[in-house]
């Protein structure tokens, strides 16, 4: 799936996620699948689903971390794309 920095993530309803620490779980309930995130991954996740699209999370976390915005805008695509190929997330046009 070709992802657009203009569209929204969130959590599909059939996941659940639990924070521990500063690390999180979703579980997906359809498939019985575990998958971890540590604690950047955690953060980025959090602000792409408080973010209007994936493009306010990359500039969101541009402003936070060290890094190019290419970096982040790449790092963070390849989030999106791990937790659609586990349907952890659904992303949506805004």
């Amino acid at each position: 799936m070709t992802l657009a920095l203009t569209q929204k993530v969130s959590l599909t309803e059939d996941v659940l996620l639990q924070e521990l620490a500063e690390e999180s779980v979703l579980l997906n309930l359809e498939s019985e699948e575990y998958f971890g995130l540590d604690d950047v991954g955690t953060h980025m996740l959090s602000v792409l689903r408080t973010s209007a699209s994936i493009q306010e999370a990359c500039d969101s976390l541009t402003q936070e971390y060290d890094a190019t915005p290419e970096k982040i805008t790449t790092d963070l695509l390849e989030l999106v794309d791990k937790l659609l190929t586990h349907g952890l997330v659904e992303v949506t046009d805004t």
